[in-house]
């Protein structure tokens, strides 16, 4: 079957179904065309809470996918291929952190939102790599931080913050291919790029950046930029939304090869099952979706952040 085939199937699915697809910028580019929302964590954390669709197709990994179930419980959410996971967020489970919480006491668990439900659930508040900074600078200087999973975006927060954090030792596999001689190749061979990098980079990658940046801030930082040329150290399914964007500008890679498999599971004939089955769909039990979303919707308000158990003393 065509792709043309394919897609035009889909379009009529989705009007059948009342469903909305949403893309993560690391997915095929032929998936991202055929979106009706792409974009990062945030982006699409946000998107999945505001649309009044019926049937969300989230194109991305299962944590995002959960996430978005965990803001719209009364819809239908689906992830095209229930097998796409994240290494990173397998590195953290929820009773560890529940151990971890308890030395030191009184401590505020920041959960950076590529992890499991579970983990979200014994978490006080959830952060993207986009506002990261912003979640952490909420809580009370009194009070002691554990970031988990990813220590080197927990890195790059405590630069930004000057707060001390206990970082969680994981990891984006993805990201950690990426090296400062990679980068130092490309300027070579390139001399008047700007680099951007995203803050899952190890440490001296992103010293070594212009820019440290999540993939949403990456879209709007080459939008707004004088620059013509861009070294991009991310994921490159990323360079897809950059090209259709900034037509007249040049991306390239710090390595191409930085692939993630997980991300590239979705396919267009598998969007067409998920929404003509409707399935894989993202179930979160009961008790523990109501535990995570009150994390992930900290997100979205005001004020200092403290933990969780302190509302109900």
């Amino acid at each position: 079957m065509s792709e043309k085939t394919v897609t035009e199937a889909i379009a009529s699915l989705k009007r059948e179904r009342d469903a909305v697809i949403l893309a993560h910028n690391y997915q095929r580019s032929e998936v991202q065309d055929i979106a009706d929302f792409a974009g990062d964590s945030l982006e699409l954390a946000r998107k999945a809470r505001e649309n009044d669709a019926r049937v969300v197709v989230f194109c991305g990994v299962h944590f995002m996918a959960e996430t978005a179930a965990l803001l719209s419980p009364e819809k239908i959410v689906l992830i095209p291929d229930e097998n796409a996971g994240c290494p990173m967020a397998d590195m953290a489970d929820a009773p560890a952190v529940l151990a971890m919480k308890k030395e030191p006491p009184g401590a505020v668990v920041i959960c950076y939102v590529n992890s499991t439900a579970a983990v979200k659930a014994v978490s006080d508040a959830c952060c993207t790599s986009s506002n990261a900074a912003k979640i952490v600078a909420r809580v009370p200087g009194d009070r002691e931080i554990i970031f988990v999973p990813d220590r080197f975006l927990g890195a790059q927060v405590m630069k930004i913050t000057g707060r001390e954090m206990h970082l969680w030792p994981g990891y984006c596999p993805v990201h950690n291919k990426l090296s400062v001689d990679m980068i130092s190749r490309e300027k070579e061979l390139h001399p008047g790029a700007v680099v951007m990098v995203h803050p899952e980079c190890v440490e001296a990658v992103c010293d070594a950046a212009d820019q440290v940046l999540s993939t949403g801030g990456m879209c709007s930082f080459a939008a707004a930029s004088d620059a013509t040329e861009f070294i991009v150290g991310t994921e490159p399914g990323l360079l897809h939304r950059l090209r259709k964007e900034n037509p007249s500008r040049s991306f390239i890679p710090v390595f191409d090869e930085a692939v993630c498999p997980d991300m590239k599971l979705c396919t267009l004939e598998k969007i067409r099952d998920a929404i003509d089955r409707l399935s894989p769909r993202i179930v979160v039990e009961e008790s523990t979706a109501k535990r995570a979303a009150v994390s992930v919707m900290r997100m979205f308000e005001d004020g200092p952040i403290t933990p969780v158990e302190d509302q109900h003393e």
